[in-house]
């Protein structure tokens, strides 16, 4: 590993002339350091003060502060943004998709790239794009120009979260490691939270261009600090980037999702939808045939032959089919058809988020009790059986059937996140762990992105694609697609049928010691 400098401009220390420093000196090769100890003679190797080393979480956990948020911020903001650019509600399915599928394409690449320019320049660039496709998405005029701008965001976001990580696991010692994650796991829990209600907000009292321009001065704070605390880990050796790969499923991913989005709208003939359809599949089939001989792939599918990696990659990307598309259905229902404020919806979407947080206090243990085959085929259904219960909100349902029903929504959709994510790393390697990460990574993007656009296809079958002027339509609608991703959903359960009993037990009982301590 390489540091190019301190993150005060001088040249970096020698590791010989830090452990000089240190009393070390060259005996120290007998008396190993300890993983506190070691963690600090690197960070003093590469110049980084304590002071710096206090800020990193929180400089990380901004960003992922402010990846999180743009996920769910614009939700509660689609019927005015619809409105404003002239377009039907349902078309701005394109803009929450677009993010997400960025994310989903750049997130592979992106420890490549720190490897290769380094964490500090990299993680700076990353926050640069992302402001400007922020204030680019503040100007917008046209849903064209908006989704390509949420594409640029996703682009800078897909390379902040991932290094800022990176970063922290170089820089703290495994015993540290642990607390740091902890804390830059926050945000994720209070973005989802703040999200809807922020856009509810900014809709209600200022204008929905201000929800892009509030990441610009965040950006901006976030540059100065970048340059003056992060350090800047680089590698001297870089595995060569598989450019062939990127391209083949890249395209391939993006195609396909955007024939999702256009389908049912009649802008392409069934010929031409079928020939756009045949190419990205041909695409994603030709990554899978080069990635089984290529040398260093961009995401190595091998992983697919462990038994639990492929049931919780998989089985969380046909069951986020399902749950993508509700964070995108429920603004417009209580919008659209319940006739609800911006504020209001927010509100009421926001005891998902209180759920997901009231299940973390009992889930170690229930995975610990039930096991991962058992909590993953209930929960699945349950969640499926919950997503079609939104179809009895109508105009005479009251607030606290609503309330409830999504608090008790986000309390298993926590559970089942939660398990599918932790699922992944049950047998793999320590060696595999990254490329494992990146696949989830990339999957869960990716599912998130088709979620949206599935939603917002079959939803098109039943719902106009300009405004709707009765909110009785629009209530009838959306209450069948909620109905068809219920069931999306609990046919998702077969995937996790191949698990058995005992799979993920080491991960649930060291999950229900951490809890228990």
């Amino acid at each position: 590993m390489r540091h190019d400098e301190s993150t005060d401009g001088r040249p970096n220390p020698t590791p010989g002339e830090v452990a000089n420093a240190t009393g070390a000196g060259y005996g120290a090769q007998f008396a190993p350091l300890g993983p506190v100890e070691a963690a600090a003679v690197e960070a003093q190797a590469i110049g980084l003060s304590e002071a710096s080393k206090r800020l990193l979480p929180w400089l990380v956990g901004v960003a992922l502060f402010m990846e999180s948020l743009d996920t769910t911020i614009l939700n509660t903001a689609v019927p005015a943004v619809a409105a404003a650019l002239e377009v039907g509600p349902l078309s701005m399915k394109s803009v929450l998709a677009s993010y997400t599928l960025s994310l989903a394409v750049f997130i592979p690449i992106s420890g490549w790239m720190a490897d290769r320019f380094g964490t500090r320049r990299l993680f700076a660039s990353a926050i640069g794009i992302f402001t400007l496709g922020s204030l680019l998405c503040g100007v917008s005029s046209s849903i064209h120009f908006l989704v390509a701008c949420r594409i640029l965001q996703g682009c800078g976001g897909a390379m902040m979260v991932p290094v800022g990580r990176l970063t922290l696991v170089r820089t703290f010692a495994k015993s540290e490691l642990l607390r740091a994650m902890s804390f830059i796991s926050i945000p994720a829990l209070v973005a989802p939270m703040l999200g809807p209600v922020a856009g509810g907000l900014i809709v209600g009292y200022l204008h929905w261009r201000y929800i892009f321009f509030l990441n610009v001065p965040i950006g901006l704070l976030g540059l100065v600090l970048v340059y003056l605390h992060l350090p800047n880990y680089s590698e001297d050796n870089v595995q060569p980037l598989d450019y062939v790969g990127l391209i083949l499923f890249g395209s391939g991913i993006a195609l396909l999702s955007y024939v999702l989005e256009i389908f049912g709208e009649h802008t392409l003939s069934s010929r031409e939808m079928t020939g756009l359809l045949a190419l990205s599949v041909f695409l994603l089939i030709g990554y899978v045939l080069h990635a089984r001989n290529t040398e260093f792939p961009l995401l190595h599918l091998s992983l697919f032959r462990i038994r639990t990696f492929r049931a919780a990659v998989a089985g969380g990307f046909v069951t986020r089919l399902g749950m993508g598309g509700v964070p995108f259905l429920l603004p417009l229902l209580y919008q659209l058809g319940l006739g609800y404020t911006a504020i209001q919806s927010g509100l009421l979407i926001m005891p998902q988020a209180i759920g997901a947080g009231t299940m973390k206090i009992v889930l170690a243990r229930l995975l610990d009790a039930i096991g991962y085959r058992g909590v993953l085929i209930s929960n699945t259904i349950i969640i499926g059986l919950l997503i079609a219960a939104f179809a009895t909100i109508g105009e005479h349902s009251s607030v606290t059937y609503i309330v409830a029903l999504a608090f008790a929504y986000g309390l298993f959709s926590s559970l089942q996140y939660t398990s599918m994510n932790t699922l992944a790393y049950a047998d793999t390697r320590e060696a595999e762990t990254s490329s494992a990460s990146s696949i989830a990574s990339t999957v869960q993007q990716m599912a998130i992105s088709f979620g949206v656009a599935i939603a917002g296809l079959v939803t098109a079958f039943f719902v106009p694609s300009t405004p709707v002027s009765r909110p009785a339509d629009a209530i009838h609608g959306l209450h069948r697609a909620f109905i068809l991703l219920g069931a999306l959903t609990v046919i998702s359960t077969t995937v996790f049928a191949i698990l058995r009993k005992g799979d993920g037990d080491d991960v649930s009982r060291r999950s229900g010691a951490q809890a228990g301590e």
